[in-house]
């Protein structure tokens, strides 16, 4: 862990919320490059495009309440030379404007960027309407799009500056609620890219989001009992580095994937899809399976759905005693 400068999350705890780290990557990207324009429908500060918006007033469209005009209007924007962010939440965008991604922007290849803020249970009291458990398999089936799941503050400001200069549509998912910081400004972040946290030899955990700290986390307490879990970090789902994780499960021959979000379609079909085609190994998949949220804080909504340490040793036990 120490070679990837990981903030120190044993000893020094902090909590931020990752859309914080969408604004100020925003307004960095405002300054670096003068096509950057931004655009919300009615939740700017929500969203925390609101810095972009103060910083570059001329540069920003307040669409209202009108998401699939939000995206089409990127979309003619980004026809004209711009490189355009959209935010709202993610329960609406890209929920509401799904159709519209397709074919104005994915369609054409037009490197406009969705900004899918609140998702997951993060989203807490908020319930099943707004808590987006779905939008990481909707975006990920759309040809030319690029899916980044950030897993704190420190990597989202990173993964929008990325976004930024990339000339793909991409979507960045962000959680609403205050998570754990885990990296740091020298940590790597280069989409398609991801990590080995924390190396080990006995199983592969595969997070990303707020549940790469659950897994590091998972990862500490398992090696207390005698097993070696080695946390991949992989805050890209699409384009997935196949090599990176391809290369874990060769050494560890068992597999866990852990996501805030429905495990079909998401990080962990993805995961299933690259071993079933070329390393068939033991996996489970942890995350929400096939039902909706509901309103709770997000400690008892993860504990609620499985989607905490403790809860992944289990699994990894299960695993090592089985297979």
């Amino acid at each position: 862990m120490a070679d990837l400068f990981l903030h120190d999350w044993k000893n020094d705890p902090l909590a931020e919320p990752i859309r914080k780290g969408f604004g100020v990557g925003l307004k960095k990207a405002g300054e670096l490059d003068e096509r950057v324009v931004a655009l919300c429908a009615d939740l700017t500060d929500s969203t925390q495009i609101s810095l972009f918006a103060e910083a570059f007033p001329e540069r920003f469209v307040e669409v209202g309440v009108a998401e699939q005009n939000l995206v089409t209007v990127a979309s003619g924007m980004a026809a004209m030379g711009k490189i355009p962010f959209t935010s709202s939440y993610a329960a609406f965008s890209p929920g509401r404007n799904w159709e519209q991604i397709k074919t104005t922007i994915c369609l054409n290849d037009r490197p406009v960027k969705i900004v899918g803020s609140h998702a997951g249970l993060y989203t807490g009291l908020d319930g099943a309407t707004h808590q987006m458990l779905e939008d990481v398999a909707l975006m990920r089936v759309l040809p030319n799009m690029v899916v980044v799941v950030p897993c704190d503050n420190v990597e989202a400001e990173k993964a929008t500056l990325a976004l930024a200069k990339d000339s793909r549509p991409g979507y960045i998912r962000l959680a609403r609620d205050k998570s754990a910081v885990l990296t740091t400004e020298k940590t790597p972040f280069e989409i398609g890219k991801a990590h080995v946290f924390s190396p080990g030899q006995d199983v592969t955990i595969i997070a990303n989001g707020t549940m790469t700290s659950v897994a590091l986390e998972a990862a500490e307490k398992l090696f207390r009992d005698g097993i070696d879990a080695e946390v991949v970090h992989c805050p890209t789902v699409k384009p997935l580095d196949a090599a990176t994780i391809l290369t874990s499960v060769k050494k560890t021959k068992r597999v866990i994937t852990i996501e805030e979000a429905q495990v079909t379609g998401g990080l962990g079909g993805a995961i299933a899809e690259l071993l079933g085609e070329h390393l068939p190994v033991p996996v489970i998949r942890m995350g929400v399976k096939d039902v909706f949220g509901q309103s709770g804080t997000p400690a008892e909504l993860l504990e609620h759905y499985g989607l905490t340490a403790k809860h992944v040793v289990v699994q990894a036990h299960h695993l090592l005693e089985n297979f």
